[in-house]
């Protein structure tokens, strides 16, 4: 694939001293989603504000679609689409009119189908002649995303693009990011919501105190990261952990009726089979076994307190 926005050793000082960014380096291919976690000050939005111009870096290079942010900034900035925090929208104009200004702005001819294709695809064609102030949060937002799309970017940045909307809007959010994929535009969120990341990004990258702990493909992240645990549920409550059973390194539920063996998946042995072996010669009669993967959010959890291995 091809790489369409390309960071090289981003580096952002304040006067005070502060190093909101330490060397950023990252390559991101042509149409793949990338789902930045990190907590808050981790410097997310510096590295998106740095990116689109909005900042300026200390040092490093970006380009985008082989454009400098520097020294080509007009044709790197072209090229991007920005969904900010914030709603700051036009409260007195029409939905219409704030896309289309933004297409203006770029220097872009009109262009009435494209944005009534855009309108339509964010379900704000009904709300078209709606003054800004009439709509709703969440559609106030779906606006934000048309004004970012309306000059045609092939890299689109949505920092907490699901940031107070409701549940429904946000999976009606994940589906529009599917849809813009398909569409071949590379999209790079912000989110605190784990559950975004799992459910539409390609890769995740995971950035705390302006270091980028790693980027990498989700599913081989949850796989090589993820801990796998089985749940021996029991008839019966029990006090402790039998002293046979100690070399198993379990733990026992708050309710004494589970027994929780963390296992490596990748490990030669698992030692399950053992494990049941011992805990029905221990005297405990099972109710049943389950599995369960480390979630994306425990894999986050465990890098940003330096636990991961």
């Amino acid at each position: 694939m091809t790489t369409i926005l390309s960071i090289k050793d981003l580096r952002k000082s304040y006067a005070d001293g502060f190093e909101a960014l330490k060397g950023v380096s990252l390559d991101i291919e042509e149409g793949e989603i990338l789902a930045l976690l990190g907590p808050n000050g981790a410097g997310k939005t510096t590295l998106i504000s740095t990116i689109c111009g909005i900042t300026n870096p200390t040092s490093g290079v970006v380009t985008v679609g082989g454009h400098d942010i520097q020294s080509d900034y007009r044709a790197a900035r072209r090229m991007i689409g920005l969904v900010p925090q914030e709603i700051a929208l036009e409260p007195f104009e029409k939905v219409r009119n704030t896309v289309r200004l933004s297409r203006g702005l770029f220097g872009i001819g009109k262009d009435n189908a494209r944005i009534e294709e855009i309108l339509r695809k964010l379900s704000l064609w009904d709300k078209r002649n709606n003054a800004i102030k009439e709509l709703s949060g969440g559609m106030k937002r779906r606006v934000l995303i048309a004004k970012a799309l309306a000059h045609e970017p092939r890299v689109l940045f949505l920092d907490e693009p699901t940031a107070g909307v409701d549940v429904e809007l946000r999976k009606d959010m994940w589906e529009l990011v599917a849809e813009l994929k398909r569409d071949g535009v590379t999209i790079i969120l912000t989110t605190h919501y784990i559950e975004e990341a799992e459910a539409i990004a390609d890769r995740v990258g995971v950035i705390d105190k302006g270091e980028l702990l790693l980027v990498q493909n989700k599913a081989t992240l949850m796989s090589q990261m993820g801990k796998k645990q089985i749940e021996v549920m029991l008839t019966e409550p029990i006090a402790r952990i039998p002293d046979s059973l100690a070399s198993h390194n379990l733990a026992l539920n708050g309710a004494g009726d589970c027994l929780i063996y963390t296992y490596d998946t990748h490990a030669d042995r698992t030692g399950i089979t053992t494990l049941l072996n011992d805990v029905s010669e221990a005297g405990l009669v099972l109710r049943d076994v389950q599995t369960r993967q480390s979630s994306l959010e425990e894999i986050f959890v465990n890098l940003v307190s330096g636990e991961a291995a």
